[in-house]
């Protein structure tokens, strides 16, 4: 068994919020002419003194975390925005301290948390990559071999010499990602930064975390995106709310995460927000007729109903749906585009689109439906992520076989006799 590179025991983080409470907001002109004071002081109103009420709240955004991680590792960590993700990765990389617990960690680490993390602006491409390389602890003739091949994974060569505060975030991203994983490092440390570059830089940067992988490099990969971590990691760890949820193998794992907050029921109703031009009021699973249902048989088309409400007068509108397994896989995508392409203009009210997903597409099995509302190439209005599930049973081949993916789709073949024997 490989020896353990990173153990974290009884790991917590916390951070003191301040609050401060009154009985009024306060104005500019109170403040210039000197009538209000901050935390702790007097408040002068129309009644006479008040006292302002101020509080502390203390935020975990890690708490009782314990795992270990062996040498030639690759972790997948998931969970929502705020779960504690980048905390821990920040932590590990000693960014931050922690408040409770410890960590112990042997070998080299290079980590990969922020957009240009570790380079100096003023400082061209090629200054930072020996910058970066000396604050991971290389020695200057151990960046000077892997030089080339930074560069030319990064293809940024035309910019080498330009200051990095003039990159784009996709080079920086590009040139700091090449840094971190090229430098004889044991462990490596991703966040989600990849999301800014391109798919094929994308698809690139995985392609060099397996490759680092199979080297015995240990790689610790955060990510929203469950079909890169489903590629990547043979094991995942699971964040929610400051702890480790679950831990375990990545199928497993990933469904347990796609299925916690998922409605089992026919119909979801969302809150509303004042402030948006537009938002989803609810969402709804039916058959053609309108009965409500969340299990169909294979042969069964489904109407996912969304109603949703416009505040203000739009020139276009999209609302769509994104259909994905439990593995996180994204099965297909639709929105009302495919319905008419001349512009739909819309007027403040309710509406209601309704997506017909046609019997024998979908194979047996679990599906979650998430739904968005926008302008198109202007703004988003509302996302509604994972938020009701249907499942797809019965299986129309012969008795006994099983077919893999996510199509039944009864595809035509045809048959010529050419020749005998």
């Amino acid at each position: 068994m490989a020896e353990a590179v990173i153990q974290v025991e009884n790991l917590g983080k916390n951070y003191i919020i301040r609050h401060q409470s009154q009985d009024r907001y306060l104005t500019l002109r109170d403040v210039v002419a000197g009538k209000a004071k901050f935390l702790g002081r007097s408040i002068f109103t129309a009644h006479g003194i008040r006292r302002a009420k101020a509080f502390r709240e203390t935020f975990w955004a890690l708490k009782e975390v314990s795992f270990e991680v062996r040498s030639g590792d690759v972790i997948g960590i998931i969970g929502k925005n705020g779960a504690g993700k980048s905390t821990l990765l920040k932590i590990l990389s000693r960014i931050t301290e922690p408040s409770t617990g410890r960590i112990r960690i042997k070998g080299r680490l290079a980590s990969l948390l922020e957009v240009g993390t570790g380079f100096h602006p003023e400082l061209s491409g090629r200054e930072n990559i020996f910058l970066n390389g000396a604050i991971l602890g290389m020695q200057k003739k151990e960046i000077k071999r892997k030089f080339d091949e930074i560069v030319a994974f990064s293809e940024i060569e035309k910019f080498l010499d330009t200051p990095v505060k003039r990159y784009s975030s996709g080079m920086y991203v590009r040139l700091a990602f090449s840094v971190a994983a090229h430098l004889d490092t044991e462990i490596l440390l991703v966040d989600e930064v990849l999301a800014v570059g391109d798919a094929a830089f994308q698809k690139k940067c995985l392609g060099k975390m397996k490759n680092a992988a199979n080297e015995g490099r240990t790689v610790l990969f955060v990510s929203h995106n469950m079909s890169a971590i489903s590629n990547l990691c043979p094991h995942v760890i699971w964040i929610n709310e400051g702890r480790i949820a679950l831990d375990g193998k990545t199928d497993r794992v990933i469904q347990a995460y796609l299925g916690h907050d998922v409605s089992d029921q026919f119909e979801v109703s969302f809150g509303t927000n004042i402030e948006k031009a537009g938002r989803i009021r609810s969402i709804s699973l039916m058959h053609l007729d309108g009965v409500r249902a969340n299990v169909f048989e294979i042969s069964s088309a489904i109407r996912v109903e969304i109603v949703y409400e416009i505040l203000e007068k739009l020139k276009d509108h999209r609302v769509g749906v994104v259909v994905r397994a439990m593995t996180g896989e994204t099965v297909f995508t639709s929105n009302n585009s495919d319905f008419s392409e001349a512009d739909m203009q819309i007027f403040p009210g309710k509406h209601k689109s309704g997506l017909i997903i046609p019997g024998h597409l979908l194979n047996s099995g679990a599906y979650i439906v998430s739904c968005y509302l926008g302008e198109p190439n202007i703004r988003r209005l509302d996302v509604r992520e994972n938020v009701i599930r249907f499942d797809i049973v019965g299986n129309p081949y012969k008795i006994g076989e099983v077919r893999k993916g996510f199509l039944s789709f009864p595809f035509q073949w045809d048959y010529k006799k050419l020749s005998d024997l």
